[in-house]
């Protein structure tokens, strides 16, 4: 599973920091979380593929986080996308994506498929990903995101396999598969016996603009990636707390509570010079050394621990 960071910007764009969005890609296939302004631009920086893009999910209606959607939108009639584009989000980005279409008299030659999220758990799901939602606390409605791996098989044992009897070939993809075989003398090899417990698959979360509370740590549980706001400095916790926004120490104690292996802020103030960041990571690693920063046109490899 990779990650790319195409903006890290709250509120306004600076000269090195677009508005936010993440980019996820996964078994050829790829999801986008928020489109703010610049993200047609960070898209072409990581060389990744308009056509690509399956699925974009907008967490809410503040204009730092789909402003960027109308061009994209066009951008992809323009290299021949056939395939339906769904999109998720609050059920009014409906209305702005049909008004930007009217207004703009846009060309779209495909199909956008919307979606709209309250009320809902889990957006998508196929035999080996569920991508789900949750409600945060911010001005406006919003929600945070998921990516998850169902369980992969375990580890299949040759030794057992062998010790058991049972000849390489089509048997031992069998038990693999989890089925019981049987041997030409008549007993039976469980799966069990020769393959290990199922494995966790990879999480990625995503999480922005919100105030903190207790259950966000719940929805990332044990996130392989945790994209979280940090938008300000523990010094402007009131700030935070009137904007309904989270300091990096807040977020930190998320990717604490949340067992999350590696976390990475974003969605800064634009207060904030990229030489000033370091306050937010030192503020952040006081209370989990886990914590990085996420910084435009980075990327990230979410690997296996097995």
């Amino acid at each position: 599973m990779e990650i790319f960071v195409l903006g890290t910007s709250g509120m306004m764009p600076l000269v090195n920091r677009h508005l936010t969005s993440v980019l996820v890609r996964r078994d050829g296939k790829m999801y986008l979380f928020d489109c703010g302004e610049g993200t047609q631009i960070a898209l072409r920086k990581a060389d990744l593929g308009w056509k690509g893009i399956d699925s974009i999910f907008i967490s809410h209606m503040h204009s730092d986080h789909l402003t960027g959607l109308p061009g994209l939108l066009m951008l992809s009639s323009q290299v021949d996308r056939t395939e339906p584009l769904h999109i998720y989000g609050p059920a009014l980005l409906e209305e702005y994506i049909e008004s930007s279409r009217r207004i703009l008299d846009m060309f779209i030659n495909y199909e956008i498929i919307f979606h709209a999220i309250e009320d809902k758990d889990v957006l998508f799901e196929d035999d080996e990903i569920a991508i789900r939602t949750f409600p945060l606390i911010h001005t406006k409605p919003c929600y945070a995101f998921s990516v998850t791996e169902k369980p992969r098989p375990g580890i299949f044992s040759v030794d057992k396999a062998v010790a058991f009897g049972v000849p390489k070939g089509p048997m031992w993809g069998r038990l693999q598969r989890g089925e019981d075989v049987m041997l030409e003398n008549g007993s039976v090899v469980r799966s069990a016996d020769v393959v290990g417990e199922r494995r966790k698959g990879l999480k990625f979360t995503y999480v922005t603009d919100t105030m903190y509370f207790d259950e966000i740590a719940n929805f990332a549980f044990e996130s392989d990636i945790l994209m979280i706001e940090g938008m300000f400095a523990h010094d402007l916790q009131d700030t935070a707390h009137q904007k309904k926004h989270m300091t990096a120490v807040e977020a930190a104690a998320v990717a604490k509570d949340s067992m999350s292996r590696d976390a990475y802020l974003m969605h800064y103030s634009p207060r904030y010079a990229d030489s000033e960041l370091r306050f937010l990571l030192k503020d952040a690693r006081s209370v989990y050394d886990r914590m990085h920063l996420a910084k435009d046109g980075m990327s990230m490899i979410a690997k296996h621990e097995d």
